[in-house]
């Protein structure tokens, strides 16, 4: 059965108590409300996935709370409930957004199958907005991996086996090295897609505030706490939660995330009842939590509860060959912005980059080509512009015996069609793997595009 939080509101009592009764017994939970601005203030401060409501009550009648509760909740399921049901009654219902409408005296069987249908309705148009979302962020390019190199496709490797578990994961790797892409790419990988991924830095959030943003609070438990709230964990129930920046939490933080992770319940500041939630848990971090926990600033025990599978996430500048697809990869992307215009690096251009070391990574990177696109003067961005707009990084560059240590025991042949492979599945991977598109955006025919398509055993992506 779909579980789930009802509201029973009712100015009779003894309805609400039976009501609450009869569906409590069928393992709901079940709050009540003796009038429509009672209704209105529960539902603000905790959302609930069902509400029966009677029609006619003191005060704000049940046909101008349901219209209240639509303006301050628009996917609120609806029940109406009426001891003086008539076709015109019930049709006005329905159309300010009622799912149902049921008349008094109920009959058990169908008030139950009634409350089942429009839990699942409702389950089903959210798992709905959520494969939407999950497919808008499986085809957008802010979140695609992008390079061929060695490095980035083991990562994929390890993504594709990992991600169908529910295996817990700690990234790690440089501020801007794409950790979070990884993350979402697990999850895209999961059978929790169609569910939430959340996000929480944790480095972001004030100390006094950690635990009140993952588990949420109650009213009253702290100044400022005007309504119940709930927190992260709650947020991503059924989904995925990504705890970026993990090493920054305080050690009272992170007992309480052990807590949640063993027994599958958080507790919300303030109040004492538990909560249960289903959640999978990627962690990222650029510290050594191994060094933390030897200092004691993070516990052994959370450590090994999160580390089920290890991902490391290398610099950008140990994966130099992924330079020239992602310079392509963020010239398609941003060239279509305002005022922008995608132009074309020279290979010199390309080199130049990839001979930096780039300490802020891919994130680094990305801002270094969209300041190029805007700064350079001609119609392609050359050295020069590289060595004009940029300025000169304070360590050595990245010599070109290290560029061609990446090449590995491979000829030069060897490399450039390896070089020509990653810049086409760049381009197809752009255009979602469009031929026709790929094929007009390189000026080239469709048919040598095809022809280098199979050469290279360049295969589609699901």
């Amino acid at each position: 059965m779909t579980q789930g939080r009802l509201l029973v509101v009712d100015d009779e009592r003894s309805i609400r108590d039976i009501l609450a009764q009869v569906l409590g017994y069928e393992g709901y939970e079940v709050a009540t409300a003796a009038s429509g601005g009672e209704a209105l203030n529960l539902h603000r401060q905790r959302p609930f996935d069902l509400i029966l409501l009677d029609v006619k009550m003191q005060g704000i009648d049940g046909l101008d709370t349901l219209a209240q509760l639509r303006q301050q909740d628009n996917n609120v399921r609806v029940v109406m409930i009426s001891g003086h049901g008539s076709i015109a009654t019930a049709v006005q219902a329905v159309k300010e957004g009622a799912f149902d409408f049921l008349e008094k005296p109920l009959d058990s069987d169908r008030l139950l199958v009634t409350v089942q249908r429009a839990l699942e309705h409702r389950q089903l148009l959210g798992e709905n907005s959520r494969l939407r979302e999950g497919l808008a962020r499986a085809t957008d390019a802010r979140f695609a991996m992008v390079g061929e190199s060695e490095e980035l496709q083991k990562i994929r490797d390890l993504v594709e086996r990992v991600g169908p578990t529910n295996a817990r994961v700690v990234i790690t790797g440089e501020n801007g090295s794409g950790k979070e892409l990884v993350a979402r790419a697990i999850h895209e990988a999961s059978a929790r897609r169609a569910g939430p991924f959340i996000e929480v830095n944790c480095a972001a959030i004030p100390h006094d505030l950690v635990e009140s943003e993952l588990f949420g609070h109650v009213k009253g438990s702290f100044t400022g706490a005007v309504a119940d709230q709930s927190g992260k964990f709650e947020a991503a129930h059924g989904g995925t939660l990504f705890l970026d920046e993990i090493g920054d939490l305080a050690l009272n933080a992170q007992a309480k995330i052990l807590r949640a992770l063993q027994e599958g319940v958080i507790i919300r500041v303030g109040d004492s009842k538990p909560i249960k939630v289903d959640v999978r848990v990627i962690a990222a971090t650029n510290r050594d939590l191994a060094q933390d926990i030897q200092e004691g600033r993070f516990r052994e025990d959370l450590y090994h509860r999160l580390n089920v599978m290890p991902i490391h996430v290398p610099p950008l500048r140990e994966r130099a060959r992924d330079i020239p697809a992602l310079v392509s990869h963020f010239v398609s992307a941003l060239g279509s912005g305002p005022g922008m215009t995608p132009k074309p690096f020279s290979g010199d251009a390309l080199r130049r980059l990839q001979r930096r070391r780039w300490p802020g990574n891919v994130r680094e990177l990305r801002n270094a080509v969209e300041r190029l696109l805007i700064l350079a003067a001609g119609p392609e961005v050359t050295e020069a512009d590289v060595d004009l707009v940029l300025a000169p990084e304070s360590g050595p560059p990245i010599e070109p015996e290290q560029l061609a240590a990446d090449a590995g025991d491979r000829s030069f042949a060897e490399f450039r069609e390896d070089a020509e492979r990653a810049f086409l599945v760049s381009r197809l991977r752009e255009h979602y793997w469009n031929v026709a598109e790929t094929a007009r955006a390189l000026g080239m025919p469709r048919s040598n595009l095809y022809n280098k398509i199979e050469k290279y055993g360049i295969e589609r992506e699901r």
